[in-house]
């Protein structure tokens, strides 16, 4: 098996392309992902809230932690979509069922991000 002629970068310029790339992923995300976007926006508004609230810092950490877990699994399930979409786009049960398997991720995320603030601020 032959490794990717991509792969032979190492040290800082490795990581310096890594980053570009990640950049490039994120600003694709806000351009062409809806989902990502409303996402990205909630983020916004519950980063900082975090913030003022007035809860322990591990309950601070959960409860910024769990509204990024949103941004990286609605990252994941693009990526899926995007790669089941570059392979074909004609209906088929399998595309069907991956794209079907990344929302459910999502879902799940988005109702882990409203069990952790309700039990912090709630109790």
């Amino acid at each position: 098996m032959q490794e990717s002629p991509f792969k032979g970068k190492t040290g800082l310029r490795r990581l310096m392309n890594a980053l570009g790339y990640s950049l490039q992923g994120m600003g694709s995300a806000l351009r062409h992902e809806e989902a990502f976007r409303q996402e990205a926006l909630l983020a916004l508004v519950l980063v900082p809230t975090a913030f003022v609230v007035h809860v322990e810092a591990v309950a601070r950490a959960l409860m910024i932690s769990s509204v990024v877990l949103v941004l990286v699994v609605e990252l994941l399930n693009s990526a899926v979509e995007a790669a089941v979409d570059r392979i074909s786009l004609e209906n088929h049960r399998l595309a069907k069922r991956a794209k079907d398997i990344g929302s459910a991720a999502v879902f799940l995320s988005l109702i882990n991000v409203a069990v952790v603030w309700a039990l912090i601020l709630f109790g």
